[in-house]
């Protein structure tokens, strides 16, 4: 088992694409333990927020716009 990172989240490590790939794995609720603790130990969490916020928008953005599709036709 890793060792958290305590460092202040301004000067961990940030990859856009780890942060976007952990929140989407969050959206399907299947995340092993040893991804989980490595997300907690390397991302940020104002990063996480910001993300899965847009992720959010875009998820019902997309819902609405299906259902005004379909409803339509």
């Amino acid at each position: 088992m890793r060792k958290p990172d305590l460092r202040p989240a301004s000067a961990r490590k940030h990859s856009v694409f780890r942060t976007v790939k952990a929140v989407m794995w969050s959206f399907v609720g299947l995340r092993t333990r040893g991804d989980y603790e490595q997300d907690v130990a390397q991302l940020s969490p104002l990063h996480i927020v910001i993300v899965g916020l847009l992720a959010v928008f875009v998820f019902v953005g997309s819902l609405i716009l299906l259902a005004t599709w379909v409803v339509g036709k």
